[in-house]
């Protein structure tokens, strides 16, 4: 529901391009378990899925092109932050996303140090899993 009549916008998608879709959606939907929404294949030469967050309002979107999708991330404080208030929640997470090799990085920036989990995606985007009470 939005509540700022001035803003009328009552969904958002974050989309991005990768050239390493089967992993990102690896990563993103066996790791971190977001549910998958919808996925396509080949709409004007776009391969894609739509990942869901807890509301279906909020979901994010990776797309493949047939002719190429570079997407490597800009620099390690480009993050996505996920937060999650059930520390062992975030273990659980950690822990399936290691079973698939993907491991703790350490965080750009050192506010999240301690806080949070920080683990880059197939792509290096990072995923920051913060809890704000974690102390590890």
């Amino acid at each position: 529901m939005n509540n700022n009549p001035d803003f009328p916008a009552v969904q958002f998608r974050v989309a991005r391009p990768t050239d390493q879709l089967a992993k990102v959606i690896e990563f993103y939907e066996q790791g971190l378990g977001l549910p998958r929404l919808y996925s396509f294949k080949n709409h004007d030469g776009y391969d894609g899925v739509m990942l869901g967050l807890p509301n279906s309002q909020y979901h994010l979107e990776f797309t493949s092109h047939r002719n190429g999708s570079p997407c490597r991330a800009p620099t390690k404080d480009n993050l996505l932050v996920l937060y999650i208030p059930d520390p062992e929640k975030i273990i659980e997470i950690q822990n399936r996303l290691a079973e698939l090799g993907y491991l703790e990085v350490e965080p750009e920036n050192r506010y999240w140090k301690g806080k949070s989990i920080t683990i880059a995606d197939p792509d290096g985007w990072r995923i920051v899993l913060f809890n704000g009470q974690l102390t590890l």
